[in-house]
């Protein structure tokens, strides 16, 4: 007999084990903004062992765009801090690999490619400032239209570390101009889950030259006198891997993130 997908609705109030066990069974292939609502998501990057150590200096040397959660052991699928008994092969409704920095695939499972030399890191993830913000009230016009946030690679350039360089990639979100200040402030209480904004106005700062044309996720609507704010995004470790052309490399496809087992209010400060 064929499963039911779940919608959102049913979706929004599972916990973190809930949600990820109705993704490892199938049931679950979208992304999962809205899902398991409270509890913080994860962008994922996998790669082999030898990478390891040059990736976590890369993500020391850029903490908001890569704010680590964890590293789990080589080999091992299961991040054992922040979700123990998860299955990073299964619990991610889909992936993208990676050879030689181009995306060749993206599949729902990752038990014919797993080696026992991989490591994941796990970073937090910007689902829980956005959380956090509506909660002050600020209207997220990506999430009114069922989209994902829109994002770009900008002419900043990651602190490198060994083979990995490239451009911070940027989420942008338009606000009206009497709100920005408190999002600053909500978004920087968030330091590993990208924290404050890196930019407020005029896209040409950061080299962007037409917001309706994002690299990644879908456009937004900007609305008459509404100001473009772009906070560090996950994405930066694909577009590092697409730069240094990597021999392989896995992520959680755009959208597609992991959810763990804490609580927003734990990647907080204070």
């Amino acid at each position: 007999m064929a499963t039911t997908s779940p919608d959102l609705a049913a979706m929004a109030g599972l916990t973190g084990a809930e949600a990820r066990a109705r993704i490892r069974a199938g049931q679950w292939r979208r992304p999962t903004a809205g899902v398991a609502v409270g509890y913080a998501q994860a962008n994922v990057v996998i790669l082999p062992a030898a990478l390891a150590e040059p990736f976590h200096e890369f993500c020391a040397g850029n903490p908001q765009a890569c704010p680590l959660l964890e590293v789990t052991a080589p080999g091992s699928p299961e991040p054992r801090r922040v979700a123990p008994g998860a299955d990073l092969r299964r619990d991610v409704p889909r992936y993208r690999v990676y050879h030689h920095g181009t995306v060749m695939a993206e599949v729902d499972h990752l038990l014919d490619l797993w080696r026992p030399d991989l490591v994941a890191f796990l970073l937090g993830c910007s689902f829980t400032t956005e959380a956090a913000l509506l909660r002050a009230g600020v209207r997220l016009r990506h999430l009114e239209q069922g989209t994902a946030v829109p994002m770009y690679r900008t002419n900043r350039a990651c602190a490198p570390a060994g083979p990995f360089h490239g451009p911070l990639v940027v989420s942008m979100r338009p606000l009206p101009p009497a709100q920005v200040e408190l999002a600053r402030a909500v978004t920087a209480r968030y330091p590993r889950a990208h924290g404050a904004p890196v930019h407020v106005g005029d896209p040409a700062a950061l080299g962007i030259a037409d917001l309706s044309c994002p690299d990644y996720g879908a456009p937004v609507p900007m609305a008459p006198g509404e100001v473009p704010v772009f906070w560090a995004c996950g994405v930066t470790p694909q577009a590092a891997a697409e730069a240094a052309r990597l021999e392989f490399m896995i992520t959680h496809a755009p959208g597609h993130m992991f959810i763990t087992d804490l609580r927003d209010e734990e990647l907080a400060d204070g």
